[in-house]
């Protein structure tokens, strides 16, 4: 009988094609990487209208020459139900050649609510987000493993609520990815427990180079206000093998370019040597450089640390 491990291991090459690669496999990692843009490196144009979120794409494409995206349902909350706007998003998408990748999604409940009727009705939240993925041709919606119990019961809750998300994901081929993102979920150790126990092949990770802050909601490691953190390599490296993509995040830029907080060149290795052969989401949220520099100096980056 095939076990779990093998399972996986073929459901995940034969899907999204990205987790479970052997080291032997490394040559399927790209020379050059695979760019894809997240929403939230120009979240603040959004919010203050300067830049329309149904223009997102074309912007990517078109002013960082990144053809790959990766949505944030915060701002198109207003369209959820909106059949007719996400037809015009893959019709605008597929004639410009841009590839839709993910959606993040946020404030849809939580799925880890010790409550079960509260948690139900999360999961339901999350229901139409996955039919916007499957429309545009995402592999993925990324969702938040969160809750207010203890270790032990906010396990219990998210292996039903995200088991009972990627059975209805799974009929769509829809990936459900965690991100480290805080507290329990930025602990790498914790969220493998978890993915382990709902034991779907439709769940995965999505590895932010940042946010590995245990003590704060969101989990960034940006600033002087988190006081632990799960060691962002090793947060890295254990969430690899489940990975359906990778979120590329930066904070402030130093003199040569660098990322003073963060071990870039260590972690881009650590992606290179799990065999990862998708896109590199670059997610800017730094303040010393404007949003649009900020992602030109991420892109500039990996490039040279690849």
């Amino acid at each position: 009988m095939e076990n779990r491990r093998s399972f996986l291991k073929k459901a995940a090459l034969a899907g999204a094609g990205f987790s479970f690669l052997p080291k032997t496999l490394n040559l399927l990692t790209p020379a050059k990487p695979l760019f894809s843009l997240a929403q939230w490196s120009l979240h603040r144009a959004f919010h203050s209208g300067e830049l329309a979120a149904v223009d997102f794409p074309l912007i990517s494409k078109n002013q960082f020459d990144i053809d790959a995206v990766e949505y944030v349902n915060s701002f198109y909350a207003d369209k959820k139900k909106d059949s007719a706007f996400w037809n015009e998003m893959l019709n605008k998408t597929k004639s410009e050649g841009v590839k839709n990748l993910l959606i993040m999604v946020d404030a849809e409940g939580e799925l880890g609510n010790a409550n079960s009727t509260a948690r139900k009705q999360a999961v339901q939240n999350h229901f139409g987000w996955v039919d916007i993925a499957a429309k545009l041709g995402c592999h993925s919606i990324r969702v938040n493993a969160f809750g207010d119990e203890n270790r032990t019961a906010i396990k219990s809750a998210l292996v039903d609520g995200l088991g009972s998300l990627c059975e209805y994901s799974e009929k769509a081929k829809i990936n459900v990815v965690i991100e480290n993102h805080g507290l329990y979920s930025s602990d790498a150790d914790f969220v493998v427990e978890v993915i382990k126990a709902v034991d779907n092949p439709y769940m995965g990770t999505l590895p932010d180079f940042g946010n590995w802050c245990t003590s704060e909601l969101w989990g960034s490691t940006n600033g002087d206000s988190c006081k632990t953190a799960y060691d962002h390599l090793q947060g890295v490296k254990k969430f690899m093998p489940y990975a359906k993509g990778v979120s590329a995040k930066t904070y402030d830029f130093d003199a040569q370019g660098n990322q003073p907080k963060l071990d870039y060149k260590t972690m881009l290795q650590a992606v290179k040597d799990a065999g990862y052969s998708g896109h590199i989401g670059i997610e800017y949220e730094g303040g010393n450089l404007s949003e649009a520099e900020g992602i030109k100096a991420s892109k500039r980056l990996i490039e040279r640390l690849w």
